[in-house]
């Protein structure tokens, strides 16, 4: 019996077959959404709007985070109680993130201060 000639741009043996329908050379995967990568309005709106408000929370973190390290996780969260078209202009703006940050930081010195309050009573 003859042995079957390798088929044509078969890898070599041991080495793990291409996946199917791809051409031989490594081709670049699809670009992964970056934290610095605008969000795209058609991405946002093939997204359910749970998955919107954790795209629009993954890119607001790291621009908080630089300005207020210890409170990013709070203030992102207290940011992604707004309508995600505000905080859409809130990542295309740093001014007026900015100036959410400075309220929100108002808003828990304003709570710990009223639970200081209540704790001495």
């Amino acid at each position: 019996q003859a042995q079957q000639p390798p088929m044509a741009g078969a890898p070599a043996a041991g080495a793990p077959p291409p996946p199917a329908g791809q051409p031989q050379q490594q081709a670049p995967p699809p670009p992964a959404p970056q934290p610095n990568e605008a969000l795209t309005a058609s991405a946002l709106a093939s997204a359910t709007p749970e998955m919107q408000k954790n795209m629009i929370g993954e890119r607001l973190y790291p621009l908080i985070h630089h300005s207020q390290p210890d409170l990013a996780g709070k203030i992102t969260g207290m940011l992604l109680e707004m309508d995600n078209s505000e905080l859409l202009h809130l990542l295309e703006s740093p001014d007026a993130l900015n100036a959410k940050i400075q309220e929100a930081l108002q808003v828990l010195e304003a709570h710990n201060a009223a639970q200081a309050t209540a704790g001495g009573e």
